[in-house]
């Protein structure tokens, strides 16, 4: 009797510990469908399981036009229960990953039968599931130019996929099981959508839930995201959701820059006060073996994620386990983090308005949260706040200028970036007349604020004299030199301020302004917040409404930066160790602090 109840003790795993988010593991129709092979499933569980603790996981039913019979889902779904697991489906609407993303033709009857019968064959073995990434469409085929008539691409498949998701999935789903949830999972390249139909206006209406794509990978891919949208785009999915944001997203993108580049995408998923954090996929968690070239150099320092610390033998129950691949980083990790985000409150920031499927200076605000302004962006114009944000994305707002006009008579402040004064002057022109056309100048002298290494590229903001006034300035050279230009621009209407953020023609060139030409953005930007940021770029801050606050290097090398009180100096106490700090630190490489304040 004690042999069988020690046998299954061992068979049956822990129930995960995180207290504040569930860790889920999403398994690709390729590697559900091997289930069928009892050894195989048993086995590779095995490595995970050992390694990490997992709530919940998603078995696929469909990709690249393989579906999975039903007695494998039923046989995998029962596995993963025995377990103690919650599981849900997925779906990935894919003809062929491999040739371009090849998506669906949801103007095709054949096309749009198949995939009405993926949702409806997923509805009886799930009473949930999620769409992974693909719910969109690229087909240019000639049903589809046909269909399209006279509207422009972005209009044709926004209404396309609109109707696809009401009438091909959720309704047929809900027709075959009525209890059954559809969740739909947006990427990360939020700010393209709308050319290929993900309708982030109507689809969380349409949908049970969202889920959110937090992958951020490496910045210098085709994708350019940067590293603070994996906690953005959480927010921005939240606000525009109605609170339904289901979870971030994390795959192993991004490992080959080092391990923190996989460590800082799940962290920042979590203290964005994810519900749960999604590691894709089963296969990678089973096939990306550790390696030494994972370990950065700075970690000799003793930075916030230990390699060898994630490497080392640990105990799971009675066993001794060595890890082998890159669960077990997401099992540290995770753990880790769970004890923080418990103290964390809801996260604020500056809020910035973008306007539904507005094009224009896309992805900025990830740029601005690397460079220490925290941002909270929503699809409504934000009322009653101290300072509002508004770049080229709200050009298309029709009463933009009455918006602005409003906030500046009640004493607020509305920044506006260059982007946006050169979209539609004629809107700025009833505040203050302001010119920003084609004309650049290159800067590198940024006169008392500092110095660039670089030479930067920025539009030219003119202005009238004596009417607004230039805050922060740049040359090349500015001290003793022919003429400079504003970087940061101030003009009073009524009761508040209009000031104008140049933006350089290349984003990553913020990142080159000196210290102290952000320090004085940040503290102007920052009026409606508890406190501000002095340092250098690549470093994000990240509030919360009960006085508590991240601060995040994501350099590779140490940093110095001070956190400066809006109402008088800061007292801090470490909310890992409850040691008290000064508002001023060393930031090690790729490493957080976290505080009350």
């Amino acid at each position: 009797m004690l042999c069988i109840i020690l046998a299954l003790t061992m068979a049956i795993p822990a129930s995960a510990r995180h207290k504040n988010f569930k860790v889920s593991v999403y398994v690709r129709a390729f590697e559900v469908a091997r289930m069928k092979d009892s050894h195989w499933l048993d086995s590779t569980w095995n490595i995970i399981s050992s390694q990490l603790d997992v709530d919940k996981i998603y078995l696929e039913t469909h990709r690249d036009m393989t579906l999975v019979d039903d007695e494998t889902l039923e046989k995998a779904k029962k596995f993963f229960e025995k377990q103690g697991i919650e599981v849900a489906g997925g779906i990935t609407y894919t003809i062929s990953e491999p040739n371009d993303f090849e998506t669906f033709s949801y103007s095709n009857p054949e096309d749009r039968a198949w995939v009405q019968k993926v949702a409806e064959h997923t509805a009886r073995h799930f009473d949930e599931f999620l769409l992974d990434d693909f719910f969109f469409t690229s087909s240019k085929k000639d049903v589809e130019i046909e269909a399209k008539g006279n509207l422009s691409w972005t209009e044709y498949r926004l209404e396309l996929l609109k109707d696809a998701g009401r009438n091909l999935v959720v309704g047929p789903a809900k027709a075959v099981n009525p209890n059954v949830k559809v969740i739909i999972k947006y990427p990360n390249w939020y700010d393209h959508f709308q050319g290929l139909g993900f309708n982030l206006e109507h689809g969380p209406q349409i949908f049970d839930g969202v889920w959110t794509g937090t992958e951020t990978r490496d910045p210098a891919g085709n994708q350019h995201l940067q590293n603070y949208l994996s906690y953005n785009i959480m927010r921005y999915f939240e606000n525009i959701s109605g609170g339904r944001n289901g979870g971030g997203w994390v795959d192993s993108g991004g490992i080959n820059m080092s391990m923190d580049r996989y460590a800082e995408q799940l962290f920042l998923t979590a203290i964005a006060k994810s519900r749960d954090v999604m590691l894709f996929a089963y296969n990678q968690l089973l096939s990306v073996r550790l390696n030494p070239r994972f370990r950065a150099p700075w970690q000799d320092m003793g930075t916030s994620w230990s390699y060898d610390e994630m490497t080392a033998s640990f105990k799971n129950g009675r066993e001794t386990v060595t890890p082998t691949t890159m669960a077990r980083i997401a099992d540290v990790v995770l753990r880790k983090t769970d004890d923080l985000v418990g103290k964390l409150g809801n996260p604020v920031g500056i809020q910035s308005y973008k306007v539904f499927h507005a094009p224009g200076e896309e992805f900025l605000q990830n740029y601005l949260g690397m460079i220490g302004l925290p941002m909270d962006m929503y699809s409504v114009f934000p009322e009653g706040q101290k300072t509002v944000l508004l770049t080229a994305q709200t050009a298309t707002d029709p009463e933009l200028t009455a918006k602005i006009e409003r906030q500046l008579r009640v004493g607020g402040d509305v920044v506006i970036t260059t982007g946006l004064l050169k979209a539609v002057p004629e809107k700025i022109a009833d505040i203050c007349e302001l010119q920003c056309d084609d004309l650049k100048a290159i800067v590198n002298d940024f006169g008392r604020y500092g110095k660039s290494e670089k030479d930067i590229l920025i539009p030219q903001l003119r202005y009238w004299t004596n009417d607004s006034w230039e805050v922060v300035s740049a040359g090349r050279p500015l001290t003793g030199g022919v003429s400079g230009w504003p970087i940061f621009h101030r003009a009073t209407y009524s009761n508040g301020t209009l000031y104008v953020l140049t933006i350089p023609d290349d984003f990553g060139n913020l990142y080159d302004y000196p210290a102290g030409a952000l320090n004085t953005i940040r503290r102007l930007m920052s009026k409606g917040l508890d406190l501000y940021l002095e340092g250098p770029s690549k470093v994000s801050v990240f509030l919360y409404d009960n006085r508590t606050v991240i601060v995040e290097n994501f350099n590779d090398e140490p940093v110095d930066v001070r956190l400066v009180g809006n109402a008088g100096p800061l007292k801090l106490t470490d909310l890992e160790t409850g040691e008290s700090s000064e508002p001023a630190m060393t930031l090690k490489p790729h490493s957080y602090r976290a505080f009350k304040y």
